[in-house]
């Protein structure tokens, strides 16, 4: 697959990382030109006067737990347009979910979207913790809430991506929706698995190993 670059949404959201660290994080963006540049909210305002081609700037909102209120993701959302992103991945609410408020849940998301003023949000539902009844319920409640994506992780629990997730979300949100794969992806193959099984996106911090394996 020549144009996997494309498909990259190449992301540093480890709490650790420095000025110097996000800089050299936005070379290999440019030298690769991936898709996106995903950042923790406090890099944003950095990343969008950085970045000098056509790469989107996105942020997290409720991550990487999904626990905040609903008016602290609206705030965060607002803020992080306020700064210049373009994108916006943002953590269900997985206990109210589980607890099958989905009220709640469609809710908050609608209000997020609303907060993102036009901007793609894409909305991760955490699937190692979800049961596959549970992962095409949360995949429904996404896509008739406006979002955009339906994301399967954030890469801070207890397990990632899977391409049985992955084609399992595809069925449910059909051929025109978005699926991001994110969580665990490394190697060049498992990224094209992924792609071939229906994701859009593929959510890495290892784009540049991905880039340079066969």
């Amino acid at each position: 697959m020549e144009d996997i670059n494309k498909h990259i949404d190449q992301t540093i959201l480890k709490p650790s990382a420095t000025k110097a660290e996000i800089m050299a994080f936005l070379c290999d963006v440019e030298k690769y030109g991936f898709y996106a540049a995903v950042v923790n909210p406090c890099w944003v305002c950095l990343v969008r006067r950085a970045l000098t081609k056509d790469i989107k700037v996105c942020s997290v909102v409720g991550f990487p737990l999904g626990a905040s209120t609903t008016k602290a993701k609206v705030y965060a959302a607002q803020d992080l347009i306020a700064m210049g992103c373009d994108e916006i991945d943002m953590v269900m609410n997985i206990g109210r979910f589980k607890g099958k408020n989905y009220k709640y849940v469609s809710k908050e998301i609608k209000a997020v979207v609303k907060a993102a003023q036009g901007r793609i949000v894409k909305v991760i539902i955490e699937t190692c913790l979800l049961t596959d009844d549970e992962k095409r319920a949360a995949a429904n409640i996404v896509k008739q809430s406006g979002a955009k994506f339906v994301k399967t992780s954030t890469g801070f629990s207890s397990e990632g991506a899977k391409v049985e997730d992955v084609a399992l979300l595809r069925r449910v949100v059909g051929p025109k929706f978005g699926v991001k794969a994110s969580g665990g992806i490394r190697q060049r193959i498992f990224a094209v698995e992924l792609i071939k099984a229906g994701a859009n996106r593929i959510g890495t911090s290892a784009g540049v190993q991905i880039m340079n394996s066969g």
